[in-house]
């Protein structure tokens, strides 16, 4: 179980924060210490980099969907003396007009210090104020010091360090400017770690940077015990008693932490590969679909001949099948790709969508079940994707939904049968739930 522990964060996307944090994961990995990382917020792709660079897996840490309790004990519970969390967005960034759950609020639930990454590349001794912002704006916060990312010159670098002594800032190092240190993108974020051949050799560079140029000891000294959990945590009942579950690069999106709490509830998970034309195994008593990358292997999921088959075997018994984001979309009629081709899906839910037209839906949602949903409680969840609904035939929804704002958002997803299915991801049981 984890001891002590660290946030990385920084006053905008875009700073560096994923790419220090697998350095920082990798080079203290090196050093013998027995780390591993979590990621704060709504994020699959992070976390499985994380896990590249320690082999231990990552679990996310959410300030807005989870409470004190759920996140000390998730934190405090994972497997390895030191945890490297690393933050999303702004370290004030969070969700509705307050701000609420970002990274400064899960340090202080979590009793941990920050350290901040600073992207320096445009700046020199500007590059201080988001220091003393957070000082003024979250005078809670401890901060551990800070790590300068893309230094240019030794003079760059010497101007900065004359701000830092005049408002006694503790600078932990720095990140030299290298193009070699770059992560490829697409729609969604980062392309993920396992389709990135390259990957091992990146993290590796990028450690050896970090140790040359940041007091790795230091950074060591800054990890700090948690704050201890009052209770315990309310976990998310699982699907089933025997619970298939997707995996692979089309239906990656899982969330660690729900399938841990399923098989702490008592739950068998089974996995399976839609794209390898593997089939369910036939006596699960529940199937999930997670998110992923459906609308990139369309033609491959149309042609797995095997898996559509007993999909569709596992709906006609009455299987609780249960898909959501792009497990949404594989359930249903046809997914249209970015190019406008049509692709054949299960045919499970009546339901078509499109990646052609293209939308972005983002943001938290509190979900409320619909009679037949699989859950009774109030959940929390999130959505992020660019497809399009371009119809729905006649069925039941699924859920009602607000936004972290309190609009309210109307019906989401669909019901027929025992297969369901929506766009949002679901993240746990809402924390006010009794």
């Amino acid at each position: 179980m984890a001891h002590k522990g660290l946030l990385i964060a920084a006053a905008a996307s875009g700073s560096g924060k994923t790419l220090i944090s697998l350095a920082l994961l990798r080079a203290l990995k090196n050093r013998g210490l027995s780390i591993c990382g979590a990621k704060s917020g709504p994020d699959y792709i992070d976390p499985k980099f994380h896990e590249a660079a320690t082999g231990a897996a990552s679990v996310n840490l959410d300030g807005w969907a989870m409470d004190r309790d759920m996140l000390r004990g998730r934190a405090a519970g994972q497997p390895a003396d030191y945890l490297l969390i690393e933050g999303a967005m702004g370290v004030l960034d969070g969700a509705g007009l307050d701000g609420a759950g970002s990274v400064a609020d899960l340090a202080g639930a979590l009793g941990l210090p920050i350290a901040l990454i600073i992207d320096v590349a445009r700046q020199g001794q500007s590059a201080i104020l988001p220091v003393i912002g957070l000082k003024t704006l979250r005078p809670d916060i401890r901060l551990a010091g800070i790590i300068l990312n893309r230094i240019g010159s030794r003079r760059h670098l010497a101007m900065i360090e004359a701000a830092c002594r005049t408002e006694s800032i503790n600078l932990l190092g720095v990140m030299p400017r290298d193009p070699r240190l770059t992560l490829p993108e697409r729609h969604l974020g980062l392309v993920q770690a396992q389709e990135h051949a390259t990957l091992n050799a990146l993290i590796e560079h990028a450690a050896e940077t970090i140790a040359g140029n940041c007091d790795l000891e230091r950074i060591v000294e800054a990890f700090s015990p948690f704050a201890a959990a009052e209770k315990p945590a309310l976990r998310l009942p699982p699907l089933g008693q025997r619970i298939a579950v997707a995996r692979d690069v089309a239906f990656a999106f899982s969330y660690p932490h729900m399938l841990t709490d399923w098989r702490d509830s008592g739950a068998e998970i089974h996995v399976f590969s839609p794209l390898a034309d593997e089939v369910p195994p036939a006596d699960v008593d529940a199937i999930f679909l997670p998110g992923g990358y459906p609308e990139l292997h369309g033609g491959a999921l149309a042609a797995a001949h095997g898996f559509r088959a007993g999909m569709r075997r596992a709906g006609e018994r009455g299987v609780r099948i249960y898909g959501e984001c792009g497990g949404y979309m594989a359930l249903g009629d046809v997914l249209t790709d970015a190019e406008g081709v049509e692709h054949s899906m299960l045919g499970l839910l009546p339901l078509a969508t499109s990646f052609a037209a293209r939308k972005l839906h983002l943001g938290y949602r509190e979900l409320t079940p619909c009679a037949g949903a699989p859950w009774r409680m109030p959940l929390a969840g999130h959505e992020f994707h660019y497809a399009t609904t371009t119809r729905e035939g006649a069925a039941k929804r699924l859920f009602t939904m607000r936004d972290s704002f309190g609009e309210d958002l109307g019906g989401a997803g669909l019901q027929a049968g025992s297969v369901c299915g929506s766009f949002a991801h679901i993240i746990g049981v809402w924390p006010d739930a009794v």
